[in-house]
């Protein structure tokens, strides 16, 4: 029988067998591995530039220290490190129970790590957890520092990127098409007859909620196709809440009292902006209309209901979650990259 030697290779790779050692380090760097091993337990016992030319090969070929010893950390840990920008907001809770009810009926374990939209932070929790030979890896978006892609890659164990879909993600990858998703919104808007619409968000610069920022450009390509204002565009830089809701949409009518539909990043917002429409005596959306982001099942209990696009942010963790578990399993998916769809739900705010 013949012998799919790629196959195997690549199988291998994915259980890590494949994995950047110190004796790849101590052949980049031109030393012995002995060495190597002291400029990285004890620095001070190496010089200078000796240590500057082991860290260059470690950064090159992203070489991650095994801190657990012997076969368990060839092995792997049956531990899974999740990795998120919040763990405070809506968006990912759901996300995280769908991949923590899959990887624990599977017999593992996750390990929860927030980065605060941070690519450094992001950086450096990755390095501290590596180094304990977790079995895989499912982390937010596709955008990341150059050296941890290097790592990632070099590591060699299964790695989920969520949230947002793409051709370049590291391994797999389940998520959804996020200027899809504001040009879906836009539409609607657009269908209903509304022509003066604002989008609203917060923290939307591209090293924090890039993904807000992409939903903003569908939102606004799909309003200059139409051939109406498609810039207006209001934000804040601090986290999504209710009160930065109530607060944008305060600011939007300040500036454009002829407003007629506000496009939010979000439900958090939008729900901040029904309840200060609310307090004023305006009408949504007769005065106002609004529209969200999510399908939190808050918006169906607003007055008006909120009219949103829908994620199935659950689903997406359970897919995230099958796609690693295939991996350790030896199996290679036939579709490593999902997209995870999304539903434009239209309720009375619009």
């Amino acid at each position: 029988m013949a012998i799919d030697k790629a196959g195997v290779r690549e199988r291998r790779r994915h259980r890590g067998d494949n994995r950047v050692t110190i004796e790849d380090v101590a052949r980049q760097a031109g030393v012995a591995p002995i060495t190597v091993s002291r400029a990285l337990n004890t620095p001070e016992r190496v010089s200078a530039r000796l240590r500057e030319r082991i860290d260059q090969a470690v950064e090159t070929l992203g070489y991650v220290p095994n801190l657990i010893a012997g076969g368990l950390a060839s092995a792997g840990t049956r531990v899974i490190p999740v990795v998120v920008p919040s763990l405070s907001i809506l968006t990912f809770i759901e996300v995280i129970h769908g991949i923590q009810q899959t990887l624990e009926g599977a017999g593992y374990q996750v390990l929860l790590g927030s980065t605060d939209f941070d690519l450094d932070r992001e950086a450096a929790l990755l390095d501290s957890v590596l180094g304990y030979s977790p079995s895989g890896v499912i982390m937010t978006g596709l955008r990341h520092r150059e050296s941890t892609v290097r790592r990632l890659k070099a590591w060699g164990r299964p790695v989920v990127e969520i949230m947002e879909l793409g051709e370049s993600c590291i391994d797999m990858n389940v998520g959804i098409d996020n200027a899809g998703v504001g040009a879906c919104m836009a539409r609607h808007l657009l269908e209903r007859g509304y022509r003066r619409i604002a989008f609203l968000g917060t923290g939307m610069g591209m090293a924090r909620d890039y993904r807000a920022r992409e939903r903003y450009e569908g939102h606004r390509e799909v309003l200059a196709a139409a051939g109406v204002e498609s810039e207006l565009l209001f934000q804040h830089d601090e986290p999504s809440s209710y009160e930065v809701g109530r607060q944008l949409f305060l600011e939007a009518l300040e500036a454009r009292p002829d407003l007629e539909a506000m496009h939010f990043a979000n439900d958090n917002l939008a729900t901040g902006a029904i309840l200060a429409a609310n307090r004023r005596g305006m009408r949504v959306p007769e005065d106002i209309a609004i529209g969200g982001y999510l399908g939190l099942s808050l918006g169906e209990h607003l007055t008006p209901r909120l009219t949103t696009v829908t994620v199935p942010r659950f689903e997406m963790g359970v897919e995230a979650a099958k796609l690693l578990l295939a991996r350790l399993e030896g199996r290679l998916p036939a579709l490593p990259r999902v997209d995870i769809g999304y539903e434009l739900t239209v309720r009375e705010s619009t």
